[in-house]
């Protein structure tokens, strides 16, 4: 059988283990992981994520599959995924809209230029992963600070990508937020013309203010007003599907990672008459 994400979820991060040790807590409805940090496992930290997965459902987040990348993609890296997923009856995959490979790995999310020939390019690739995986691809829209190439919108090239991929969409308000101020677009707008039947789950993050009109994506940083303020009218837009709170560096206490997670299932219950559980 599959899982089933509902709720609210937290990623799981190695440094949280010590907190973790006489259980995952009950607050948390799904947990996610990025593959590349688990594989390959061992020792200490295989028993651990053992006892992890064996009490909550699971999601992957990965980082590495340079889907708009010109460079072939990695089939051993593929394959490895799979196994893990399948070993940890894992049925979600999810990547980032980006590509972090060219002629070698350069360790950072570069955007795809967004062009009619880029969409072709990727949803080709979209279409041999999920071949691959025997999973449907989950895609992250990500957030980016130049546009090279650029022909056509985000929102278009977004679009574009899960129309001709037939792929579903991780939807990150933060990313969406982030992305509206730095290159001065309207997210709500936005928000309403994604596909509501796309979107397989969420992610919500901090940011960094570099400037008024410069918003940095660090995952560091509590969420803010008005990126909770875009949660809520993406559940009144698309109904309450299930959203992950991401902290990457300057992880508080457990006890206050907590605080936003029992948020997101506050603004989660405000909507309620329109939830959405997602097989997985």
């Amino acid at each position: 059988m599959p899982n089933e994400i509902r709720g609210a979820g937290l990623g799981l991060r190695r440094e949280m283990l010590p907190e973790l040790t006489e259980g995952l807590p009950g607050e948390v409805d799904f947990w996610e992981v990025a593959p590349e940090n688990w594989i390959p496992l061992g020792g200490k930290f295989q028993r651990q994520f053992e006892q992890c997965v064996a009490q909550a459902p699971f999601t992957t987040h990965g980082l590495s599959l340079s889907i708009g990348s010109s460079d072939p993609l990695d089939y051993t890296h593929l394959q490895q995924v799979k196994r893990f997923l399948d070993t940890h009856n894992i049925s979600l995959y999810s990547e980032h809209l980006s590509f972090c490979s060219s002629q070698g790995h350069m360790y950072d999310l570069m955007p795809i230029p967004f062009t009619e020939e880029a969409v072709a390019h990727v949803s080709e690739r979209i279409k041999v992963v999920q071949d691959v995986l025997e999973r449907k691809l989950v895609l992250e829209n990500v957030s980016y600070y130049l546009a090279p190439g650029q022909q056509m919108s985000e929102l278009d090239f977004v679009l574009a990508v899960l129309e001709q991929s037939g792929c579903n969409m991780l939807l990150d308000v933060n990313n969406l937020y982030v992305n509206s101020i730095n290159h001065n677009y309207d997210p709500v707008s936005f928000l309403h013309s994604l596909p509501s039947e796309r979107i397989v789950y969420g992610h919500i993050a901090g940011h960094f203010d570099e400037a008024e009109d410069l918003k940095v994506d660090t995952h560091g940083a509590p969420v803010i007003d008005p990126v909770w303020a875009l949660l809520e009218e993406a559940y009144n837009r698309h109904g309450v599907f299930p959203t992950l709170l991401e902290r990457d560096f300057n992880i508080p206490a457990m006890d206050e990672l907590l605080k936003e997670v029992r948020k997101i299932k506050t603004i989660q219950r405000c909507y309620s008459d329109n939830p959405a559980t997602v097989a997985v």
